[in-house]
């Protein structure tokens, strides 16, 4: 029997200009690519050569507001790897690649309450910072599973940096949980065997096989129950509705109502949000809030209902999360006013809901 959880296969388009009507263009965030300059400093590189080959503005590097082409993300890794003459370059910039530096999308893994919560975390937010490729966690018994990573933009053919510092940068997550004495039980990636393949094996410790399907760590299922040094619920909650607001709707592009609803899902983990906190985030009167919202036909109690009802599906999908960390999240002081809420929406109790989620 094969479990799998699976995200990332979206395209990003950019908004076409005049009579212009553009193909997809996938991207991935910036904060990727943190420290990528000076890596390449360090390794004897020409910086500005390297980033003028790729197309890319070093400015933008780091930045967690910025999406990058994912083409020019590649090439830019393939082209430090020519210019360094380190055919590893790849490999060992994730292999120093921190999960902080990844912006919003690592700060909600590394904030997690268990490593579980935390792969499922960079597995649903994985559409929102990169475009066009695959982030899966796969069990295909239960002593193995799979954390499986590819790019499928069928533009992009220069990729073996691309995935050797991703899969870099997921060890170092997991060892963010496990300690540095962890490594996975073996290594796969897709492209051919490199001249220096033994560098991999010492990367991660682990044997490492070439010309596979598909690029994964394979690991014991059991390290998913291992709890996370750096756990917030409130960062985790906080950093997720950023991420997914940051790229859902521009907030230019945000009406009022969903605004409202940002709002509500920031500061859900504080408690139930007042309509008072709500109408001093957005300089506006509560009377006037209600009025706007009056027009769609809510109210600010059925907003904050509805708010909460979509996060609790969204969170009974993190196998991890308890009842009592879902309740928090949710704003609720007591389990059981979150398990009375939920029987309203559902029909079910929590975990009632969870059990026939778990036998499906």
């Amino acid at each position: 029997m094969s479990i799998t959880f699976e995200s990332g296969l979206h395209s990003y388009s950019p908004k076409p200009t005049g009579d212009q009507n553009p193909e997809p263009v996938p991207h991935v965030l910036a904060p990727a690519a943190t420290g990528v300059d000076q890596f390449i400093n360090s390794h004897g590189g020409d910086v500005d050569r390297v980033f003028g080959e790729a197309g890319v503005d070093p400015n933008c590097i780091g930045n967690p507001m910025i999406g990058m082409c994912l083409k020019s993300f590649c090439g830019l890794f393939e082209s430090a790897s020519d210019n360094t003459q380190n055919d590893n370059f790849g490999l060992w910039f994730g292999n120093q690649f921190q999960p902080d530096d990844l912006g919003l999308w690592g700060y909600a893994a590394i904030s997690s309450p268990t490593l579980g919560n935390a792969l499922d975390n960079l597995i649903d937010l994985f559409r929102y910072h990169q475009q066009c490729s695959m982030l899966r966690l796969t069990a295909s018994n239960s002593n193995s599973y799979q954390l499986a990573y590819q790019v499928r933009d069928p533009n992009i053919v220069q990729r073996r940096q691309d995935a050797e510092l991703s899969l870099g940068m997921f060890f170092n997550l997991i060892r963010e949980c496990m300690g540095k004495d962890w490594h996975p039980e073996e290594v796969y990636f897709e492209h051919p065997k490199p001249e220096n393949s033994k560098e991999h094996e010492k990367a991660f410790d682990a044997p490492v096989f070439f010309n596979q399907k598909i690029n994964a760590i394979v690991f014991n299922p059991t390290i998913l129950e291992k709890s996370m040094p750096k756990a917030d619920l409130k960062l985790m909650a906080i950093t997720r509705a950023c991420l997914e607001s940051l790229h859902s709707n521009t907030p230019m592009n945000q009406n009022l109502t969903d605004k409202i609803r940002n709002l509500i899902r920031i500061k859900l983990s504080d408690g139930y949000p007042s309509l008072e906190s709500i109408a001093e985030s957005l300089y506006m009167s509560t009377s006037a809030i209600q009025r706007n919202l009056a027009w769609e036909g809510l109210s600010y109690t059925e907003l904050v209902e509805e708010v909460r009802k979509s996060l609790a599906e969204m969170y009974f999908k993190q196998r991890n999360l308890s009842l009592s960390e879902i309740a928090y999240l949710l704003g609720y002081s007591e389990l059981s006013a979150f398990s009375r809420a939920f029987r309203r929406w559902t029909g079910l109790s929590p975990r009632d809901f969870r059990g026939r989620n778990l036998d499906s």
